[in-house]
């Protein structure tokens, strides 16, 4: 299966080009559904916790539709990096003390991939910490698409 996480038409307005992501997809003989997925050129503060969690969640939604029970969920890294202007959020993450991790239900009369509404998940004994966020590079389309204009050169 091949995800496409962003809108192909919005390509021209990107700052960055994105990538489909292809997530392999496995049932066991136990019934159980696992998926993976690898993100070519994460950024660690922000893109890595996203990306985990949309395709855990989108894990746990495939298994139910498919009547298969949700197995495990494994993302590895190409290019991992982190930006200097997120070393502080980065610090910051590093004082904190782990949570249990939360329980997702979600509407076990969903049967299709395109009958999911937002109001049909819960996260059960979420307890999130207070926000910090790192400054973002980007904060408009650049003028020129040429590698020089990029603060993600090479």
């Amino acid at each position: 299966m091949i995800v496409t996480a962003w809108n192909p038409a919005d390509i021209p307005d990107m700052a960055l080009r994105a990538l489909p992501l292809p997530v392999p997809v496995l049932c066991r003989r136990r019934a159980a559904l696992a998926a993976s997925s690898t993100s070519a050129r994460p950024t660690c503060s922000s893109g890595v916790p996203f990306n985990i969690a949309c395709y855990a969640l989108l894990t746990l939604m495939m298994a139910q539709v498919t009547g298969f029970r949700p197995g495990e969920f494994i993302h590895t890294f190409g290019d991992a990096h982190l930006y200097l202007n997120h070393l502080e959020q980065a610090d910051l993450q590093l004082t904190r003390t782990p949570r249990a991790l939360p329980r997702m239900e979600i509407d076990p009369a969903v049967r299709s991939i395109f009958d999911f509404k937002l109001r049909g998940f819960r996260a059960v004994g979420l307890r999130p910490a207070s926000a910090h966020q790192g400054r973002r590079w980007l904060s408009e389309r650049p003028k020129s698409t040429s590698p020089s204009s990029s603060p993600c050169r090479r």
